[in-house]
């Protein structure tokens, strides 16, 4: 069961949320601004081409965001974890969504008042360069993976996207296992790769006891030799 209350403390409290950069009078007006929508698993939060309604945020989940190319492949472009912000480019820019949000497991996205964010950014600095400074990461981690899946091989392409799932989401409590069960399939749309080769570079890695797989469950056992292959590409 997805906890609302306290991931929207989060939301104005956590000092990684944007919000925590606002005064205390604009964090009480926040709640008046905001509606909170609950999406089952593998649930589309907008599709490529719809128009923005608002400024997303993920309060508790995880989602993919994805472009569909050639053939109707899918591309994932992002992942996004709690107090991550969804689709805000396209709001900004004021342009329809070039890609699609997709959740990976039950989440809770909070969405919040354009006026509400565009107000705020005029009267405080702060708050402004923070979504400046967010959109700048993103656009410098889109450059380096367009380079990643286009010219490494597709063991660095496996090794950097269960990088990317340990960096993004973590660990279970043994250490080992990533936080995040992704289908062959999405794991595949991560690497640039068909499934079919997703799934034999991890069968490869495993066989080197690089990783171990149980069903979705992937354990690494090696990062160094990991983030080697990665590396390598």
């Amino acid at each position: 069961m997805l906890n609302s209350d306290i991931g929207l403390r989060d939301l104005v409290d956590n000092q990684k949320s944007i919000f925590y950069l606002l005064g205390q009078e604009d964090k009480d007006d926040l709640q008046h601004h905001i509606s909170l929508s609950q999406y089952k698993k593998n649930e589309f939060i907008y599709k490529e081409g719809d128009k923005p309604n608002g400024f997303l945020v993920l309060i508790d989940g995880k989602v993919k965001i994805f472009k569909e190319g050639v053939g109707g492949r899918e591309q994932i472009i992002r992942m996004t974890k709690p107090l991550g912000l969804i689709g805000y480019r396209a709001l900004l820019a004021e342009e329809t969504h070039n890609g699609s949000a997709v959740t990976l497991e039950e989440s809770l996205v909070c969405t919040i008042d354009p006026d509400f964010i565009f107000e705020r950014a005029l009267k405080n600095p702060d708050f402004s360069f923070k979504i400046i400074s967010k959109l700048s990461k993103e656009l410098g981690f889109s450059n380096a993976r367009t380079v990643t899946l286009t010219q490494k091989h597709i063991r660095g392409r496996l090794a950097e996207s269960l990088i990317l799932l340990k960096d993004k989401y973590g660990f279970e409590n043994d250490g080992t296992t990533l936080k995040a069960f992704l289908s062959r399939e999405d794991i595949a749309n991560l690497s640039n790769m068909t499934t079919s080769n997703a799934i034999r570079t991890l069968s490869t890695f495993a066989n080197e006891k690089v990783i171990a797989i149980d069903g979705r469950k992937i354990r690494i056992l090696d990062t160094t030799r990991l983030e080697r292959i990665s590396k390598l590409g």
